[in-house]
């Protein structure tokens, strides 16, 4: 992917977690494509690591739920790029689950996905960029969830929420010199967008947004530009909307499709 940006993130190294693929994918790539030198992360080794601009991001296994995992992720940022300017933290996501029959165990591994591991990561990436005479930036990839709970994401929706907790949390200690933001991402079409939203890919579930179309993982990485860069330096412990301005209430969907109430004499 080829992506011209008026932010210059030349000399700068970016960490994206879970940017092998989809979302952090295209992530990754944005911020290749802005000059950045970029470290992804993954449990499994891909078949190609994100690219843009004929450079290719750096890869390391790792399993961000592991405190250890996670420092020497950042460790190896760190030591490969001489600097870390950048933290995406991106990995995370849950099948749905039935609250009154799933595992403990499925429960836990949500949370730590998608709270306990940017937490982590996050921690290591401080240490870091409070070093550095230019700080740094945080940003956590959250979910609609957070605010608007689905049936079957109990355990996902509370891990969103205690990251969007976390995100201002940590705004409030590490400023001035390291920045803590977190995106509120909405329905996003990916590659597995059938799986997600049916065999239309998401065309009928599009309706209920009020841009008219589900969000490209170009939006959030975009977004995350933004955050990063200097045209942000004041914005620190921000939940920035990247849902295309929510969902329109089921009681207006529902008197849209129904029709004025009264007919005409």
């Amino acid at each position: 992917m080829e992506l011209g940006h008026p932010i210059d993130f030349s000399g700068r190294a970016v960490i994206v977690t879970g940017g092998t693929q989809g979302i952090g994918a295209v992530i990754a790539e944005t911020f290749l494509a802005a000059g950045a030198e970029v470290m992804v992360c993954g449990r499994t080794t891909p078949a190609a690591p994100p690219s843009a601009g004929g450079r290719a991001a750096a890869f390391r296994s790792a399993d961000v739920r592991d405190p250890a995992a996670a420092a020497g992720l950042v460790a190896a940022a760190t030591g490969r790029f001489g600097r870390l300017d950048v933290l995406v933290n991106n990995a995370g996501g849950s099948p749905d689950a039935d609250a009154a029959t799933v595992s403990p165990r499925f429960v836990e591994k949500v949370v730590a996905l998608n709270l306990l591991a940017p937490f982590y990561v996050a921690q290591a990436a401080n240490l870091v960029m409070r070093e550095q005479p230019e700080g740094g930036s945080v940003i956590n990839i959250g979910s609609v969830s957070a605010h608007d709970p689905q049936p079957g994401t109990a355990a996902y929706t509370a891990a969103k929420a205690g990251l969007l907790g976390l995100t201002r949390a940590l705004a409030l200690e590490w400023a001035p010199r390291v920045r803590v933001n977190h995106i509120t991402a909405g329905l996003i079409r990916t590659a597995n967008a059938t799986a997600l939203y049916g065999e239309d890919g998401g065309a009928a579930v599009a309706g209920i947004v009020p841009m008219g179309r589900l969000a490209v993982p170009a939006d959030v990485a975009h977004a995350c530009l933004w955050l990063a860069g200097p045209h942000s330096s004041y914005v620190n412990g921000a939940d920035l909307a990247v849902h295309g301005g929510g969902e329109i209430p089921a009681r207006h969907l529902a008197r849209r499709t129904a029709g004025p109430p009264f007919s005409s004499p």
